[in-house]
């Protein structure tokens, strides 16, 4: 599991700030709206107050839900607590809805039973005109904050407030509406105190439902709409991926967390495992910026895959090296040829057991194959001591005709002579064009060597470096 990135303090500060800032202010609207609701018996400001009131407890759910989301992950929360903020906002809903239901009991109770008197006065009107400023301030000041962050949390009470705005408007209109048949001698018009009050439940039902179902995503872990898709694409240009066998993709609070599952060459190194590892982390990052990435790689054989890479592929899975893989074809039938690396350390019999077996699997991935002869190479595994470098010029001049004696050959320099254990070890440099083939790169060098071994028995090792032409005229 990757490490879960600490959270800023200055996220904490802010985030925590703004949420008290907004239980302060939902305490002292609440207070307000109960007073006037009570004194004028307005249904549309008393369902008002019930919607403040309900909106204080979310706000102090809310204001605990960030504090609790923002402690980093430990041994019983590895996902951290953000998960927290998505329930805060779960809580907000059923609160909400159940604020909908005593509101819409009311109101067909005074449209159809019994009638109430309301008594529209300036101080209802000055309460609301000041609820709705106060809504205005808290809901730029949380929708601000929730953006930077990108909190659920002060999201969800960010659209509370703004959708009070709508409310209280519509309350507002619901008195005027009164003071006006009264004065008129319009009797119908009292009705329309709990036909606003319908209007409030409604706006609080659609922003319940909006709501409900972004919260419910969260906490089902439901992957963003269209973001899996995209992740798949993206992952499908990294250079090196085959296939990818799972995306799966969970939010909790402002973190999101993507499980991926991708298909690797199983002839790739482990470094240029890690290497494709990373780019994939890194295109998942570009479309959930900061998210927590675990990549899984899976080893598979590619469409392509030449008969050279499946045996490569074999002695992969055994963790030892072959190279100068020959293949021929004899008839119809193949036959290999190659050398095999195994640690110097070991002994015949149990070398020649490894070979054995890894020449069975070769056989049995590529049953194309007749005969597999393996040469055993002992792979270094001790620093040799007592290097010397000699100089001998003559030596020296009689190496490089040999290599002048070849047309493909420029040139020879750095040519280097060492004595290691009473044995002459050489290596130079050769340049040769460009364009050349590397296959018969290979092939200058395996007859380079061997001149230098008859003009010299007693070298016991060559090494020759081929570089390009354009190589050395920097």
């Amino acid at each position: 599991m990757a490490e879960t990135q600490a959270i800023p303090k200055s996220m904490r500060s802010e985030k925590r700030s703004v949420a008290g800032s907004s239980v302060l202010a939902a305490f002292v609207i609440t207070f307000l709206k109960v007073l006037v609701g009570i004194t004028t018996g307005s249904l549309g400001i008393l369902s008002e107050a019930a919607h403040s009131g309900l909106d204080l407890i979310a706000a102090l759910v809310t204001y605990f839900s960030v504090r609790v989301s923002d402690k980093p992950a430990d041994a019983d929360h590895q996902y951290g607590h953000g998960k927290v903020e998505n329930f805060s906002a779960f809580i907000e809903t059923f609160l909400l809805l159940m604020t909908c239901v005593w509101i819409i009991y009311e109101a067909q109770h005074r449209l159809f039973f019994r009638s109430v008197e309301i008594e529209p006065s300036v101080a209802a009107f000055a309460v609301m005109f000041l609820s709705i400023g106060i809504d205005f301030w808290r809901s730029r000041a949380l929708g601000r904050i929730a953006v930077k962050y990108d909190s659920q949390a002060l999201e969800a009470d960010a659209l509370h407030f703004s959708t009070d705005i709508w409310s209280s408007s519509v309350v507002i209109l619901g008195l005027a509406l009164v003071a006006v048949g009264r004065r008129a001698g319009i009797p119908w018009l009292r009705d329309a105190d709990p036909v606003a009050a319908l209007c409030v439940a409604g706006v609080v039902i659609w922003v319940s439902w909006r709501l409900a179902r972004r919260t419910v995503d969260a906490l089902l872990d439901a992957a963003p709409l269209g973001v899996r898709a995209g992740i798949i694409d993206a992952v499908t240009g990294v250079e090196g991926v085959v296939e990818i066998d799972r995306v799966r993709i969970r939010r909790a609070g402002n973190r999101y967390f993507a499980d991926l599952s991708v298909a690797l060459p199983r002839v790739v190194t482990f470094q240029r495992s890690e290497q494709i590892v990373s780019n994939v982390t890194s295109a998942v990052q570009k479309l959930l910026p900061n998210a927590d990435v675990m990549v899984h790689s899976l080893a598979r054989p590619q469409v392509d895959e030449s008969i050279f890479d499946r045996i490569r592929a074999v002695a992969t899975r055994h963790n030892v090296n072959v190279h100068d893989v020959s293949v021929q074809d004899l008839d119809g039938k193949l036959h290999v040829e190659q050398h095999l690396e195994l640690n110097e350390n070991f002994e015949l019999k149990e070398a020649h057991d490894r070979v054995t077996q890894l020449e069975s699997e070769i056989r049995a991935e590529v049953p194309e194959v007749i005969t597999i002869l393996t040469h055993i190479e002992s792979e270094p595994a001790t620093i040799e001591p007592g290097e010397e470098e000699i100089a001998d010029a003559k030596l020296e001049k009689k190496f490089k005709a040999i290599a002048a004696g070849f047309p493909e050959i420029i040139d020879m320099h750095d040519v280097k002579i060492r004595r290691v254990r009473n044995r002459l070890y050489l290596s130079c440099h050769c340049t040769l064009p460009d364009g050349m083939q590397l296959s018969r790169v290979h092939d200058v060098q395996t007859e380079l060597e061997i001149r230098l071994k008859q003009a010299a028995p007693q070298l016991f090792r060559v090494l020759i470096h081929p570089e390009p032409v354009t190589d050395n005229l920097r």
